[in-house]
């Protein structure tokens, strides 16, 4: 029988963890917030080449797909979408309405083993606190990081930074890489310049604007998912997903696109 030295297993984490957290420091891209867009586009960027990490600000990424409807663990997906979920091997129950359903918790499951199976690297409970901007260009060309807890607890502990070439808002509705964006560094691709702040609930229009809002919102920044809306001022839309799937995988392509991939 094996002799457990707990000592050993404390080494154990702290090497791997140490390598893996230090082999991410200079990335590609670095994507905020680990709901279903940001899910997506770790997948195809990591697919493509790219040295992709994701930080998560909660212990479990998955963002607001875990809870489906009303925390009822199903949701609603368009066709449009349907080639993503294929993609990612999520079983779809269909019906000649137009609508299509999915169990939330195998989306979120599937999504997020397909992304780290691809070469993305997750790094949970660490929060974004900041990002990095040099004068010379006037671009993000990093996030600053702290745990999670430290920024729960408002103790006062100095971050750590990640250089990133690209850096993706994917925090949903509060939106927050663009709003530390548009408070410190100036104006945002936005009317006003800053978050407009999303509308009241509207699937049919949502689901097309947030698509459509998955833009490069500032120099080196993007947008996807809800946060593309809530930047944009465009509609909620629910628990309908084709828009977040489809948002994902357009950001990816446009970052692609960018480093020449």
């Amino acid at each position: 029988m094996t002799v457990i030295d707990e000592i050993v297993v404390t080494r154990k984490i702290f090497d791997r963890f140490s390598r893996e957290f230090l082999d991410h420091l200079d990335v590609d891209v670095a994507l905020v917030g680990g709901g279903p867009a940001n899910m997506v586009a770790a997948h195809y960027l990591a697919k493509a080449g790219k040295k992709v990490v994701l930080f998560e600000r909660k212990l479990a990424p998955g963002g607001g797909m875990w809870g489906g409807g009303m925390n009822f663990p199903v949701i609603v997906i368009q066709e449009a979408a349907l080639p993503i979920m294929n993609e990612f091997g999520i079983k779809v129950e269909g019906s000649n309405d137009g609508y299509y359903t999915a169990d939330s918790v195998e989306c979120v499951a599937k999504l997020l083993a397909k992304s780290i199976d691809s070469g993305a690297r997750v790094f949970n409970s660490m929060t974004v606190q900041d990002v990095m901007i040099r004068d010379d260009d006037n671009k993000v060309s990093g996030v600053v990081i702290n745990w999670t807890g430290v920024d729960i607890t408002k103790m006062h502990v100095d971050p750590l930074t990640i250089r990133a070439k690209f850096v993706v808002d994917g925090t949903g509705h509060p939106c927050e890489v663009c709003n530390v964006v548009a408070k410190k560094a100036g104006r945002l691709r936005t009317p006003s310049g800053k978050v407009e702040g999303e509308r009241s609930m509207w699937a049919e229009v949502g689901e097309e604007t947030t698509v459509n809002n998955t833009v490069e919102i500032y120099p080196g920044l993007y947008v996807a998912g809800m946060a593309a809306n809530g930047v944009m001022g465009a509609p909620r839309m629910g628990p309908i997903f084709g828009g977040m799937l489809l948002s994902g995988k357009k950001v990816a392509e446009m970052i692609l696109q960018k480093l020449g991939a």
